[in-house]
């Protein structure tokens, strides 16, 4: 099992993470973000990537099965920890389709989390009603920029997936 909130961010990462709170970080163009991230993944040896310095969140390798394909797909997704269960949402930068790995978990809900070199499976299952509404509400509050996401995104319905350790 792992405890994805148990790493507490230095001095540095916190002025980051307050700057980024100020900052219009949705702005940033969705073509950019994952190359920065690779980028700065790249220089911080497999340690970290922008988004993870930014959010302060979690940013998991997660693992699916292609829906069309039955091909592993492994991408950096960023995650909403809850104890040993991980939130992801599908804001897809505010674009108006859904990301890849949402289809992908719909039709095989099984996947696998990487987080500092620790794989677990999971299982995935999408959030409904009230439940969906507090995690959108806990995410704006870490991650202040994706609430312009789904802003943005609309009238599309955002999904809220929910990844399970399987026992």
């Amino acid at each position: 099992m792992i405890d994805f909130e148990r790493r507490r961010p230095g001095p540095l990462r916190r002025v980051v993470q307050k700057a980024a709170a100020i900052m219009p970080m949705s702005l940033v163009p969705p073509r950019a973000l994952p190359s920065l991230d690779r980028e700065v993944f790249r220089l911080s040896r497999g340690r970290s990537t922008f988004s993870a310095w930014v959010s302060g969140l979690p940013i998991v390798m997660l693992t699916t099965t292609g829906a069309r394909t039955g091909q592993p797909r492994t991408l950096p997704v960023l995650a909403l920890p809850d104890g040993d269960h991980l939130v992801v949402i599908g804001s897809n930068f505010g674009r108006p389709q859904h990301p890849g790995w949402y289809y992908n978990l719909r039709a095989h809900p099984s996947a696998v989390v990487t987080w500092e070199g620790t794989a677990v499976e999971m299982r995935a299952r999408e959030l409904k009603g009230d439940e969906r509404e507090r995690y959108l509400a806990r995410s704006h509050e870490k991650y202040p920029w994706w609430e312009q996401y789904h802003r943005r995104a609309a009238p599309r319905h955002i999904p809220v997936i929910m990844l399970e350790p399987r026992a």
